[in-house]
């Protein structure tokens, strides 16, 4: 198997979609020989521990007009990638750094992408807060963790320095946006590259494995 990093933030729709391409391009060709490695990035790494209205977020970030043409353009890219966002379904803007302990555990436990799935789905096409505890324990119940042993975690500060710092390692090195690929710990694809790009990839690292 070979690694992919993959930095992002489970609210970030380009992250959403990123993942849904390269899932395309794995299936176009018939094989995925990624370790998939979910790393943390927060888009809004000063939101208020309960969030914030969507809305009053938005208004405040772009202007309501202009956030209204931006997330119709995702909404455009999401579909094409087979995607059901439903932006108007969502009524808060979660503080995402829980869920991001949540990733953590669950790559220990080996469900780490189904973790990470299921939050872009509960976010993206239910529009609910993956900012709420009780809605992160049922995410992790469902992957098959022990529930009571993330409750126990959530409520402490287990991996909040590792987390913190992961992150603050990801922005020094010059990560300012989200989804980061780093393929194989040295090759760097940034955005929701298409599903062609990652048929190249895996084609490349087809005939890299067959020479060697």
């Amino acid at each position: 198997m070979i690694q992919l990093d993959v930095i992002s933030d489970p609210i970030c729709p380009w992250c959403y979609i990123g993942k849904a391409n390269l899932d395309a391009a794995t299936r176009a060709k018939g094989r995925n020989p990624f370790d998939l490695s979910w790393r943390p990035f927060q888009l809004n790494p000063d939101m208020p521990k309960g969030g914030m209205n969507r809305r009053a977020y938005l208004a405040a970030k772009f202007g309501t007009e202009r956030a209204e043409k931006f997330y119709k353009q995702i909404e455009d890219h999401a579909r094409e990638a087979g995607l059901d966002v439903r932006f108007d379904l969502i009524e808060t803007t979660p503080n995402t750094f829980d869920a991001h302990r949540l990733i953590r555990w669950a790559r220990s436990a080996g469900v780490q992408t189904r973790v990470v799935e299921d939050l872009f789905l509960r976010y993206f096409t239910k529009g609910e807060n993956i900012g709420d505890r009780d809605l992160l324990l049922d995410v992790a119940e469902n992957a098959g963790m022990d529930r009571a042993i993330v409750s126990d975690l959530l409520e402490t500060d287990a991996d909040r320095d590792l987390v913190a710092n992961e992150e603050a390692t990801a922005r020094k090195i010059g990560v300012n946006g989200v989804p980061t690929f780093i393929l194989a710990g040295k090759h760097v694809l940034t955005g929701a590259q298409p599903p062609d790009l990652w048929e190249r990839v895996l084609d490349e690292l087809a005939g890299a494995a067959s020479t060697a």
